[in-house]
């Protein structure tokens, strides 16, 4: 399976205090994410709370595509994780299908407070299956999970998705941080399993 992901790549950085400065910043792999689910789960917080390390309280709801990246260690390897937060309203969706081209793994998301969020996950991992790749690495999360008192999903019925599904479920509050960067890394690991494995095949970056 090729996909837009490379290795050994190279990337430039410019400070913001130093414009005229820049610095070169070496990876072993790029790795294209996708987070994808209904409008209003809260993907674009749980993408603020992994990159920034804190709560944007007036996210507004994402139009069309966002970006954000970010660089990790997966075993003894550099790892830029290349995010792509997607918009969930409808209106949107034949825009955000063409972003899924090239995506080794997706953060599907539903809110524990919705049920009408967690009834369309079905549709939403069908689509990464088919518009990604059947080999795209998935991790469910349940965001929301500090709003207990609110809750319409049981742990229990998600993780049994999850499992039908043969993807990774984890529950997380992008509030108090909460298994957020937990389930970024599990997603990035399992693609590198699939790296070694030789599941995934990687062109050289140019």
């Amino acid at each position: 399976m090729m996909l837009e992901t490379y290795s050994k790549a190279t990337f430039l950085f410019y400070k913001d205090d130093l414009p005229h400065f820049a610095f070169f910043l070496i990876v072993d792999y790029l790795f294209k994410l996708l987070v994808i689910g209904n409008s209003g789960t809260g993907k674009s917080c749980l993408l603020h709370q992994f990159l920034e390390h804190k709560f944007k309280a007036d996210a507004l709801h994402t139009i069309g595509i966002e970006f954000g990246s970010k660089v990790v260690r997966i075993q003894d390897k550099s790892v830029k994780l290349q995010i792509w937060d997607t918009a969930g309203q409808e209106r949107f969706r034949s825009v955000t299908r063409n972003y899924y081209r090239g995506a080794a793994g997706a953060i599907l998301v539903y809110d524990v407070t919705s049920r009408e969020s967690y009834n369309a996950l079905t549709r939403w991992l069908a689509d990464a299956l088919l518009l990604a790749s059947p080999q795209i690495v998935v991790v469910l999360i349940g965001n929301k999970k500090d709003l207990e008192t609110q809750r319409e999903v049981t742990y229990t019925e998600a993780s049994q998705f999850a499992q039908e599904n043969d993807i990774a479920f984890l529950e997380a509050s992008a509030l108090t941080g909460e298994n957020v960067e937990d389930a970024f890394l599990s997603c990035a690991q399992s693609i590198m399993a699939k790296v070694e494995s030789g599941t995934y095949i990687f062109y050289p970056f140019p």
